[in-house]
């Protein structure tokens, strides 16, 4: 049978979509772009947003108007929220978001019987870590490694812990068998996922901290670079720092989960750290780090922000000079307390707000990578591009360079100055 699949969302759902691929071939089944015709379409949805649900619903209807005698199957978080928005869309196989190879097991069924199912679970009752098997297709250079799912967090924004139930952790053994797999497989950087990695082994014996994770994973494959997802602040510490820097192949590239950089906004979001303590993690990663990407997230007219509020949160981007940032309009989600907080904002005023953001945040990128002009990086390469080949340095800033056959190959590279979304550099060895 021949399979296509479309993700939605964050890495942990490339990671589970990279995961079903394997498991698929691992049967004897070929995979195909989403715009061939196959067999069968799959579609792994995210729920963060109201905006991402609109995108479910546009990619599922696509996919039934255009393939109407194909198999359509759905999984994912909007599924695990919403199941009946898939029915109503026409989806033949509706799974939530997971339980991955009983899902594949429905979707093959179907497609010998045509008769359609459904399984959805109670996410917040679920307790078990779901090990799936890591990487992708082999050309890829960089394969994720899912450590930990699920956030107790509940921020009054997100719809998450109950798309995704409580934490649940990789045990360090099976995670590090399955870094060595990568690496014998021949990728050279592992990305270190989950929906909230700080919270890795709150579930384990003895609660092992997520520095514990990140020591065994480096040490045990030391040829490949390790890069981190996304972090909660208060886990850097100075004693994380110190253990972080004594890894040589771990990236200097640190996303730290912000959302606003006004006391006031992170108190109605029920964010569990203040401004202060969010400096003083960039300020930890940049003394033991020197020169790293500190990188971020933002929503900007959350309920009640007035225009005093944002420009605090103006003011404290600039000062942390961010490396690179995503900004999202606040987008009110059902279901979230914050749907039902007065103070809702109209369109217009996010629009503004973002262009805003994201002005500085494009010109606090081009100063970081400006900055980067003379030194000397090491480029894992990925793809040809027009004349050049492009790969990531360390700190994630996309390198572009003269050369040929470079593929998975990791070159030390001199930057020149800027170049579109990057830099551009020369290679000197």
């Amino acid at each position: 049978m021949k399979f296509a699949f479309y993700t939605l969302g964050c890495k942990t759902n490339q990671y589970e979509t990279q995961a079903m691929e394997r498991l698929l071939l691992e049967k004897g089944h070929t995979l195909g772009a989403f715009s061939d015709s196959c067999d069968c379409y799959i579609v792994n949805t995210c729920s963060v947003t109201a905006v991402a649900d609109k995108k479910n619903r546009a990619v599922i209807r696509r996919c039934r108007r255009e393939h109407p005698d194909a198999l359509l199957a759905v999984c994912g978080c909007y599924t695990q929220h919403d199941a009946q928005a898939a029915r109503d869309l026409g989806a033949d196989v509706i799974g939530g978001s997971a339980h991955r190879q009983e899902f594949l097991d429905m979707v093959l069924a179907a497609l010998e019987d045509r008769q359609r199912r459904e399984a959805v679970d109670n996410a917040l009752s679920r307790r078990e870590f779901e090990v799936l098997p890591a990487g992708g297709l082999e050309e890829r250079t960089r394969a994720m490694l899912k450590v930990q799912d699920g956030c107790v967090n509940f921020c009054t924004y997100c719809i998450i812990p109950y798309t995704r139930g409580p934490i649940r952790s990789a045990t360090l053994e099976s995670a590090v068998a399955q870094a060595r797999e990568l690496s014998r497989r021949g990728y050279r950087e592992i990305v270190v996922t989950g929906i909230e990695i700080a919270g890795w082994g709150a579930d384990l014996p003895g609660k092992p901290p997520l520095a514990e994770l990140i020591e065994g994973l480096c040490r045990a494959v030391p040829e490949c670079r390790v890069r981190l997802g996304s972090l909660e602040p208060r886990i850097v510490t100075e004693e994380f720092c110190r253990r972080m820097a004594a890894l040589r192949n771990l990236c200097p590239q640190f996303h730290l989960s912000m959302q606003s950089g006004c006391d006031t906004v992170l108190k109605r979001m029920k964010r569990k750290y203040d401004t202060a303590r969010y400096d003083q993690s960039v300020e930890l990663l940049r003394a033991h780090f020197p020169g790293c990407a500190v990188t971020t997230d933002m929503i900007v007219a959350f309920p009640g922000e007035t225009e005093e509020e944002f420009g605090e949160s103006l003011d404290f981007i600039r000062k942390c000079g961010f490396a690179d940032m995503h900004i999202f309009p606040y987008s009110r989600r059902p279901g979230t307390p914050a749907a039902s907080m007065p103070g809702q904002l109209p369109n217009d005023v996010k629009e503004a707000r973002s262009r805003q953001a994201i002005a500085l945040a494009e010109q606090m990128s081009r100063a970081y990578r400006e900055g980067l002009t003379g030194t000397v990086q090491e480029v894992l390469f990925e793809e040809a591009q027009g004349e050049f080949y492009t790969g990531h340095a360390p700190n994630y800033v996309k390198v572009y360079a003269p050369g040929a056959d470079l593929h998975n190959k990791i070159r030390r590279v001199e930057v020149l100055g800027l170049h579109g979304d990057g830099v551009l550099g020369r290679i000197v060895d």
